[in-house]
């Protein structure tokens, strides 16, 4: 039985009895055969821990790449950030973060049922941020999944915010006695050196200002489908057939 539907049984019956009707208890106890709860349209984010030996390799790759592009820049301010060029997934010192994308994409697809595996990657890029800087709400748009690989966290720098995508679920709300996953507007995701997430790319998320002395330096990607106008963007009905649903 789900929470409170006993206590509302209680009052059903003090009502029928003042109605002068027999309590809904004295015939019949169980007054439900069964209840549940449908679980329906579930914004999924994948999260991917790699093992050390490769994770030590993309990083000093990575690091040395980073560190070179910033050669001529002066070290960042407090509440200030920096972000690359967005084509690193085209250079070497990339490939081996490139490959476990690679590895990771086709099986998110599998997993949804996509019927059209062929995709690329559209862009990639390093942010990093210094003490006291943050990262707005934002999303990623003409893609389908978006990432990103942690290559340096911290103490007070090593989460992600999610946000609630169904913006009319902010019409209505009442006060909660404990958050939890079905009540929440946004999700706190804790990450390390090696960790790599991916979600769909309409996926509001945010940065929180960082609290550490030492810089968080993060890896970010775009996935969109191959030949998208060739084989995708057709029109998903038929001529005089009923619009597709999934059955609960």
């Amino acid at each position: 039985m789900l929470p409170g539907l006993s206590i509302a049984a209680h009052h059903l019956a003090r009502s029928s009895s003042r109605q002068r009707e027999p309590p809904l208890d004295s015939q019949h106890p169980r007054w439900s055969e069964t209840s549940d709860v449908i679980p329906m349209f579930p914004t999924l984010v994948w999260k991917v821990e790699l093992e050390a030996q490769l994770r030590e390799a993309i990083c000093a790759q990575a690091l040395a790449a980073l560190a070179g592009m910033r050669r001529d820049l002066p070290p960042l301010a407090p509440g200030q950030g920096w972000q690359s060029l967005q084509s690193l997934h085209e250079l070497d010192d990339f490939r081996d973060l490139v490959a476990c994308v690679h590895r990771v994409v086709p099986g998110i697809l599998r997993f949804l049922k996509i019927g059209h595996d062929a995709y690329q990657i559209t862009a990639c890029w390093a942010t990093v941020l210094s003490r006291g800087a943050a990262h707005p709400m934002h999303q990623h748009p003409n893609n389908f999944l978006s990432g990103v690989y942690y290559l340096r966290t911290h103490r007070g720098a090593d989460t992600i915010n999610f946000h609630d995508p169904r913006s009319q679920t902010g019409i209505i709300r009442p006060p909660v006695i404990e958050l939890t996953a079905e009540n929440t507007d946004q999700v706190v995701v804790r990450v390390k050196d090696g960790t790599m997430l991916v979600f769909p790319s309409y996926l509001q998320h945010s940065v929180d200002a960082s609290a550490s002395d030492e810089e968080r330096i993060s890896i970010s990607f775009n996935i969109m489908f191959s030949s998208f106008t060739e084989h995708l963007s057709k029109p998903l009905w038929q001529p005089g057939a009923a619009a597709k649903r999934a059955d609960a």
